[in-house]
């Protein structure tokens, strides 16, 4: 028999709705009639699915409605909710919107994403989700850090599943939200499935204990007692309000239909015996004419929404123009002549001084240590609580971030060597990259991740490398490489006023301790381009016979070799040197290679693939009618070794630059 709960307030098994208290009956009959219209909203996905109404997938909730309509019950306003990809009953627990959640799915420009996101990925009022498993987890911490933060007493309630347990990301977040003391609610939906797989046969240990390991408060319910339920809720987020503490939920559920669409495998006498325990099934075995009036009207209003939804016009993504800086050329000046480190230390300090909401987020990038190249030297002393060690856990610090840019705070991600962008990749690809645009525009990601890379300090296979071309051609994402002929600290103070998107920040490590300046080799001269991310041009006042196109670290060999070139060979070289490598403009290196013909292109990683692959496409398709000599320089294909002479003989530097560049121009 059913429970009818408010509150504390339940009913016992087998009473009837007439000898209910009014209100007690009013606010049961409310709670099935949610659970009712969340059901039969999923039912319609189903069947609109099979007639082909719908794209991709569809995930239902059949079965669990409960667990969302729990949490609802406890939310106050301004109160968050990060869900998955099994989301729809969450959402529509929280804010009843059937129309504009079914236009969504349906594809159409009335959705609450304008078709954008579909079916896993939906934004509005205040409820986000990602089909991701796991990666929501740091997000939602970095929304909860924010609202800790303001100070205005709310929560964010985060739901996994059970299948979920096995991403290492769940764990450095839990580490993370009971060490800050995060008012997050952690909900668990525990089907006994991930995907088709047993729950019994990939999960080890008992789950309440993986949270108290952290030392957060767990609870346990289930789906099928929503009396019990509805009050655990009530504790689990209360103590994450009134505790400003993590807090973990188990709730034991089953889908009553497929992972996705019609795939699935489990047996019928499983299936059957869980149909009986349904609560929406016992309510309408018990109560068939007071559930026959709570499904019609919900089948009226999920059926009202298809219509709206079926006139109206499918999502249309307008055509990107193509990325212009500007080729207005301006010669660089530069006072005095700091070192690299000094000069984006300067940036951070005044950013942080300008902006209450920067925060710096790090592995041992407090005072006195100040990170591994000492970029954030004493900011933690200068702004206590706003530059704050992290656990080593990039997954988790960039998830963090991207929840407080998402939240409208102003984070700054430090990675401490850029070969462990790997270990954050999914959360900004995945998660920050994409939020904005999936979003429909609703939120943006004002996030800077900057990060040192490359070799010729000794470092080894691992901690040496420049991956960073695994990271261009994301949507979504900016990716900046400082250099020393243009100043960090003003391409830093640009960044700061115009970013809206997630950035990499390229930072060189051999870099750091170059000199500012544009007192370039002699009988040449500095100039850029406009713009918050100009092009930087190295040139003299002689004809140049090849270009040379290279970034970042790159370019104190580049200007080596170009002196080397003049000196010893009489062959003027044009340096291009882009701050912005993607989106790329590539107007600046068109306008080189049309008089000289000739392109040679440097970068530390390896270039297959890479970055100078991209430059020699975009070149042909911008220069057809050109016949262009096209070269590529990159590391050599092996890890590169600790010992300094080898790891030298691996990288492209002065020396092969000016033997390419000699053969290019006599026998090309």
């Amino acid at each position: 028999m059913v429970y009818f709960a408010i509150g504390r307030h339940a009913m016992q098994p087998e009473s009837k709705t007439a000898e209910m208290p009014h209100a007690i009956r009013d606010a049961a009959r409310q709670l099935y009639a949610d659970a009712f219209l969340i059901r039969c909203f999923e039912e319609r996905l189903l069947k609109l699915f099979s007639e082909g109404k719908l794209f991709g997938t569809v995930h239902t909730c059949i079965g669990q409605e409960f667990t969302g309509i729990a949490v609802a019950r406890h939310l106050l306003a301004g109160d968050l909710i990060f869900t998955n990809h099994r989301c729809h009953g969450h959402y529509l627990a929280r804010t009843g919107d059937v129309e504009g959640l079914m236009a969504e799915i349906m594809g159409r420009s009335t959705g609450i994403c304008g078709g954008r996101g579909g079916s896993q990925h939906i934004c509005s009022a205040g409820v986000y989700s990602n089909g991701v498993q796991g990666g929501t987890v740091p997000v939602a911490a970095g929304l909860a850090l924010a609202q800790k933060m303001a100070g205005r007493g709310n929560v964010v309630v985060v739901f996994i599943g059970d299948g979920t347990l096995g991403e290492g990301v769940v764990y450095e977040t839990l580490n993370v939200a009971a060490r800050w003391n995060l008012p997050m609610a952690v909900v668990l939906e525990n089907n006994g499935y991930s995907q088709s797989t047993q729950t019994a046969e990939t999960t080890a240990g008992d789950i309440l204990k993986r949270a108290e390991a952290f030392g957060i408060a767990a609870w346990h319910a289930s789906t099928w007692d929503p009396a019990h339920l509805i009050d655990t809720m009530e504790c689990v987020i209360g103590h994450a309000r009134e505790q400003c503490r993590p807090a973990f939920v188990r709730v034991d559920t089953y889908r009553l239909a497929a992972h996705s669409k019609g795939d699935d495998e489990r047996p019928a006498g499983e299936l059957d015996q869980y149909r009986s325990m349904d609560p929406l099934n016992r309510f309408s075995a018990s109560e068939p004419e007071e559930a026959a009036v709570l499904r019609h009207s919900a089948e009226s209003r999920v059926s009202r929404a298809v219509e709206l939804a079926l006139p109206a016009e499918f999502t249309q993504i307008e055509p990107e123009s193509a990325v212009s800086a500007g080729r207005s050329w301006q010669r660089t000046e530069i006072q005095g002549s700091e070192l690299v480190a000094r000069r984006i230390h300067a940036a951070l300090r005044e950013q942080m001084s300008q902006d209450s909401r920067a925060l710096i987020l790090g592995e041992d990038i407090e005072a006195p240590y100040g990170g591994a190249f000492k970029i954030t030297r004493d900011l933690s002393d200068s702004f206590p609580g706003r530059v704050c060690n992290t656990p080593l856990s990039e997954a988790a610090l960039v998830g963090l971030g991207t929840g407080l840019a998402m939240a409208g705070m102003r984070p700054i991600c430090e990675i401490m060597f850029g070969d462990f962008l790997t270990l954050a990749a999914d959360q900004i690809i995945n998660h920050a990259a994409k939020f904005q645009w999936a979003y429909n525009g609703q939120v943006s990601v004002p996030m800077v991740i900057r990060t040192p890379m490359g070799g010729r300090r000794g470092y080894g296979p691992t901690h040496s490398q420049s991956i960073e071309k695994h990271f261009l051609g994301v949507p979504g994402l900016n990716v900046v490489a400082i250099h020393h002929r243009y100043d960090p600290y003003l391409l830093y103070r640009d960044l700061f006023a115009v970013i809206d998107q997630p950035t990499l920040v390229i930072e060189n490590k051999a870099l750091y301790g170059e000199r500012v300046s544009h007192e370039t080799i002699g009988g040449f001269w500095c100039e850029h381009t406009g713009g918050a991310f100009p092009a930087t041009r190295i040139r003299s006042s002689a004809v140049p016979e090849i270009t040379i196109v290279c970034y970042g670290g790159m370019l104190p060999e580049a200007e080596k070799a170009a002196d080397r070139l003049f000196e010893e060979h009489e062959i003027v070289a044009e340096i291009i040197c882009p701050t912005q490598i993607c989106p790329l403009d590539v107007e600046p290196i068109l306008e080189s290679v049309r008089t000289t013909r000739r392109l040679l292109l440097v970068e530390e990683g390896q270039v297959f693939c890479g970055f100078g692959s991209e430059v020699a496409a975009a070149v042909h398709e911008g220069c057809p009618e050109l016949r262009l000599l096209v070269r590529r320089q990159g590391a050599a294909r092996h890890p590169l070794p600790a010992s300094k002479p080898a790891e030298l003989a691996s990288l492209p530097g002065a020396d092969s630059i000016v033997r390419d560049c000699v053969e290019m121009v006599r026998n090309g």
